[in-house]
């Protein structure tokens, strides 16, 4: 049990290491501090933001020794499930407290409250909301705790978490206290002279012996890392000063009851005993004393001997082990077992002592693997398996500019939860990262305004231009289009205006919730408008189409497009065209970050916008992200769209051409693509067919070289079933969903997650991305658990409002009235009692 957490907040060697020898470390995963080592108990904390949850990412950390992760509570619902309760604590401070639901609260084993003043009653009323669970306390401003406040939280069952710039290793002060007296502070003694009954054991827990300390012996073996006790007749005893028998601290814990406490040492010289003896008990019995008489015989065996063989010749050793192994593996009853695993033991030990790994060396490792959250599928090793495997899964494909263009294919029966879960994750990099690449773009155009936009424009799309906006009435010349495009980009228009007409809210909602209580809700446009457009590899007037009819449907005032030039300066007809159509207040020719700022910020020649809509690669969805986060921007997005992908769920009766196709019409957007096909139940010359065709035709795209290499970083899942297949795919919750399914119309109810779901062998997703009526702005990377496609709504706000009569406030004022009260908001309650009164005259 520990007395207080620190969270290392600076880099102080000295200080670290007495740390780490009196229990946990919380360290933050924002900050980069260096460290001496690493911490024996580390727990990790992640501050909030808007990032989502990387579950695969905070996995790996619990698997590489991470005791526990604090986490915001944003991120709660994305890993309570799949991360053990044990080993997750949550992030809350005084605001969102109520926000807890029952199921988060019984899938954590903490919680760590950050609030500006240590509030005992406030504080104790949270550890009793959370019953059951440890309560962590961060203050966030003031002077350094004192050990009062320290040993006062103990007492309600709370522990402090203190910043390494409040410790010290000096007296303590009003700015710092020191760790000793921090450590200390919760401890009572049931003695009269104030000592406290310590054991003192090995690393691994073997009892040594019983001795007494005090404050000031304490607080000198966490400093030293000495062995240093008190004597009840001569005073300080620092262990083997005399002897030589010295101790080195390996951990000091305090017992539940505050009052005794465990020292862990490595033991030098003779043994703790002054009877030369290890432990004042007994001689060891057992590993350690295995261990022992083998570090001696390492030092000692004369040559020649059984023992200096084992040691000096590895393949006797190896030979002895796989023997041991092979005669316990064949023993049965209890007594052959336990025979055969000591002689195992011993050589395995041998081993170990000639690599000069110790038995807390193995416990250490032991711990290790049972902080692991993830297992290997736990299959044998090829030469030791009894049963012949089907090989396992290749690793993803390297594309070479003329090799097979093949996707990596995976047995779902056969993979691990690990690798499921990796199976999952897109071929993206981290949000984070991409965050902090695109912040000085949008810093230099919030800053400098067209001079940024038009060096950034220059720079990334390679065009120079003299200014950043086209404004209407847009040049016919600049809209000169082919009859054929222009009348499929009309046809197009009308069935996605008609789709997105019939979604618009108009009517108002009122309900009267009670008599003479009246509820409504009505929806407005948002007024200005951003709609991103991408560019680059490829044409993309669709996308404009997606977005400015159902922003014109709704009713936005300003509708301003950005996409990025063409080399001379200019914007694609097909695009012009689709904005004169929608009714566009201002083309902005930019992309990427840069144009995302633009939006966000405003300059001197491009109008500022209320909310950003569009799809787009990794440096624009970075960037989106940023700004809607930035209060001076004011600016929120639709959903972090990012690289397109789609998930193609196929059976017996899928066409193998239609399959193929489906899954290229994604891949070919850009390298950063993924495409995923889920074969229920394929037999091999089905599969083969596919990819035979994914090949084909393939080879005869233009964009083949993009092809080449999103292909490469895709997935074949084989599955038994449907039922599997729909359960994959709701985890993975794609961007586009196509079922080639015997049944594919009724499976459409099963589908939980997932951007937008074509059904049957007819329903290509071509269609949705341009003519069919339905939005093809879609949420990507797994967004789809939370976010919807782009539709009217999303151009709309609602705005709710209620009219409440005399008779009505007659009824409903006192119930506010008592809620107010409760909540202990005085001027919220007398808002109404002062009308209730003017009622009662």
């Amino acid at each position: 049990m520990s007395s207080f957490l620190p969270l290392i907040s600076e880099e102080n060697e000295g200080l670290f290491t007495a740390l780490n020898r009196i229990g946990p470390v919380v360290l933050s995963a924002q900050s980069s501090i260096p460290l001496p080592g690493s911490p024996d108990h580390p727990y990790l904390l992640f501050e909030p933001t808007t990032d989502p949850a990387d579950l695969g990412t905070l996995v790996d950390w619990l698997n590489e020794g991470i005791e526990k992760l604090i986490l915001p509570l944003s991120w709660a619902k994305d890993v309570i499930g799949s991360i053990p309760p044990e080993r997750l604590v949550l992030l809350i401070d005084v605001a969102n407290v109520s926000a807890v639901s029952d199921k988060v609260r019984s899938n954590v084993s903490g919680v760590l409250l950050k609030t500006s003043t240590l509030d005992l009653d406030f504080i104790s009323s949270i550890a009793k909301f959370f019953t059951n669970s440890s309560i962590y306390v961060l203050q966030t401003s003031g002077d350094a705790p004192t050990a009062s406040n320290i040993r006062q939280l103990r007492g309600i069952g709370a522990t402090l978490i203190l910043p390494t710039s409040q410790i010290t290793l000096e007296a303590s002060s009003h700015k710092q206290i020191n760790v000793a007296d921090a450590y200390l502070a919760p401890l009572v003694s049931d003695r009269a002279d104030g000592l406290y009954p310590t054991i003192v054991s090995t690393e691994t827990g073997h009892s040594l012996g019983l001795v007494y300390s005090s404050k000031e012996s304490v607080k000198e073996s966490i400093t030293t890392g000495k062995g240093v006790y008190q004597s009840r007749k001569h005073g300080l005893w620092r262990k083997g000063e005399t002897s030589g028998a010295t101790q080195d601290v390996v951990s000091i814990r305090v017992d539940c009851d505050s009052d005794s406490l465990e020292f862990r040492v490595v033991q030098h010289g003779a043994g703790f005993c002054h009877l030369n003896r290890e432990s004042c008990f007994t001689e060891a019995s057992g590993l350690p004393a295995l261990e022992r008489t083998l570090a001696s015989r390492l030092e000692s065996a004369p040559e020649g001997s059984y023992t200096r063989r084992l040691f000096n010749d590895p393949k006797l050793l190896q030979s002895k082990i796989m023997e041991e192994a092979d005669e316990l593996c064949h023993a049965e009853t209890k007594e052959e077992v336990a025979f055969e695993a000591a002689d195992l033991f011993y050589f395995a030990l041998t081993k170990c002592t000639a690599a000069g790994v110790t038995i807390a060396d193995i416990e250490r490792s032991l711990d290790r693997k049972a902080k692991r959250v993830t297992r290997r599928a736990g299959n044998a090793k090829p030469q030791w398996s009894t049963e012949k495997k089907e090989a396992a899964p290749p690793p993803p494909v390297q594309p070479t500019a003329d090799g097979p263009i093949t996707m990596n294919t995976y047995d779902i029966s056969e993979v691990s939860p690990e690798q499921r879960a990796q199976l999952l994750r897109r071929p993206v990099m981290n949000s984070g990262a991409m965050i902090e690449k695109v912040r000085p773009i949008v810093d230099e155009v919030r800053k400098r305004g067209d001079a940024a936009l038009l060096e950034f424009t220059a720079k990334f799309d390679k065009a120079k231009l003299s200014s950043t906006v086209v404004f209407p009435p847009f040049a016919p010349e600049t809209m000169q289009l082919p009859d054929d495009i222009r009348r499929s980009i009309d046809v197009a228009y009308s069935n996605i205006h008609k789709f997105h007409a019939a979604q618009i809210s108009s009517a108002p909602l009122v309900v009267e919730t009670m008599p003479g209580v009246v509820c409504s809700r009505f929806a407005r446009a948002i007024a200005r408008v951003g709609l991103y457009v991408p560019g680059g590899t490829a044409i993309l007037p669709s996308t404009a189409l997606m977005l400015g009819i159902p922003a014109q449907v709704a009713g936005c005032r300003e509708i301003v497009l950005a996409t990025p030039p063409r080399a001379d300066g200019s914007i694609s007809p097909e695009v012009m065209y689709v904005a004169h159509l929608v009714g566009a207040s201002a083309i902005l020719k930019a992309g990427g970050a840069q144009a995302v700022a633009a939006l966000a910020y405003g300059t001197e020649t491009v109008p500022k916008v209320d909310k950003i809509f569009g799809p787009g690669n990794q440096w624009v969805t970075a960037a989106k992200m940023l700004v809607q986060n930035d209060t001076d921007a004011l600016v929120s997005i639709d959903m972090p769209a990012g690289p397109s992908e789609v998930l193609v769920i196929a059976d017996h009766t899928a066409n193998p051409a239609f399959v193929a196709a489906d899954l290229l019409s994604q891949a070919e957007h850009g390298v950063d693509s993924q495409v995923v096909l889920v074969a229920v139940n394929l037999k091999p010359d089905h599969l083969d067919a596919i990819e035979r065709e994914v090949e084909v035709q393939a080879l005869a795209l233009e964009r083949v070289d993009i092809v080449r290499q999103s292909i490469a970083k895709s997935n074949i899942v084989k599955v038994a079933n449907v039922d599997e297949a729909v359960a994959f795919s709701n985890d993975y919750a794609p961007e586009h969903l196509i079922l080639h399914l015997e049944t594919a119309k009724d499976q459409v109810a099963r589908v939980e997650n997932a951007g937008s779901v074509f059904v049957g062998p007819y329903t290509p997703e071509s269609c949705g991305d341009y003519a069919s009526g339905t939005n093809h702005t879609l949420p990507t990377n797994g967004y789809a658990r939370q976010f919807s496609g782009v539709n009217t709504q999303s151009f709309q706000k609602h705005i709710t409002s209620q009219e409440i009569s005399p008779d009505g406030l007659g009824d409903l004022g006192p119930v506010v009235a008592t809620l107010a009260d409760c909540e202990g908001l005085q001027a919220h309650a007398n808002a109404v009692r002062i009308r209730l009164q003017t009622l009662q005259k």
